[in-house]
């Protein structure tokens, strides 16, 4: 008895942690996710790595916004709030900061790559130079 109660709390907890994570209209999504996500919904993609960064390799149709430049709130401004904004940095840390400042200007979807170009990486999905 005990040790079937453990079989489905395991079941639960593996199933839960597969799903995407939704916060606020927010989801962190895997690369598999991700990719199709931004495959299949007009969206803005942003990437807030470093300029460097962005050149070494990004997500095709990705528009630079490094997280710690100055203006990097006005460039946000820019966007459009009626339509998804899909974020990545190179691990995680970066866009989930990006994140929050897409909260608190309004942004009502938006899906972060879980893991960052990183995660992308690992799983061989492709990125543009």
């Amino acid at each position: 008895m005990i040790r079937n109660i453990f079989k489905l709390l395991f079941l639960l907890l593996f199933f839960t942690a597969c799903q995407a994570q939704v916060k606020d209209g927010t989801q962190l999504v895997n690369p598999e996710v991700f990719e199709k996500t931004i495959t299949a919904n007009k969206g803005q993609l942003i990437d807030v790595r470093t300029p460097k960064e962005y050149q070494s390799g990004h997500l095709k149709g990705a528009k630079n916004l490094h997280l710690y430049e100055k203006n990097f709130a006005e460039e946000v401004d820019k966007l459009d709030k009626t339509k998804p904004v899909y974020v990545y940095c190179k691990a995680g840390g970066r866009s989930a900061e990006a994140v929050e400042i897409l909260q608190e200007k309004g942004f009502k979807k938006i899906v972060e790559l879980d893991g960052g170009i990183d995660a992308w990486n690992d799983q061989k999905k492709p990125v543009e130079k």
